[in-house]
């Protein structure tokens, strides 16, 4: 499952469930390491960790099988 996972397509993923955020993402080592940046108005109020949730849902079972590490960074608009 790692060979079909690319920087395009977890920040599609991201954008089905926040269609308003703004979403950058890189791969930064092998083809299971990433780094992201969402920044969302709907991530207004909530505290980092819940930010955080909110992606990881969208990434889905991704998240467990397919990325081995993403550094994450996300806040609100």
């Amino acid at each position: 499952m790692a060979n079909d996972i690319n920087p395009d397509h977890l920040r599609e993923l991201v954008l089905a469930h926040l269609p308003d955020a703004e979403v950058e993402v890189k791969l930064f080592s092998g083809n299971d390491h990433f780094e992201m940046e969402v920044v969302s108005p709907s991530f207004s109020g909530k505290s980092r960790i819940a930010q955080h949730q909110m992606v990881y849902a969208a990434m889905g079972e991704h998240m467990r099988e397919a990325i081995h590490a993403l550094a994450l960074k996300t806040r609100a608009k």
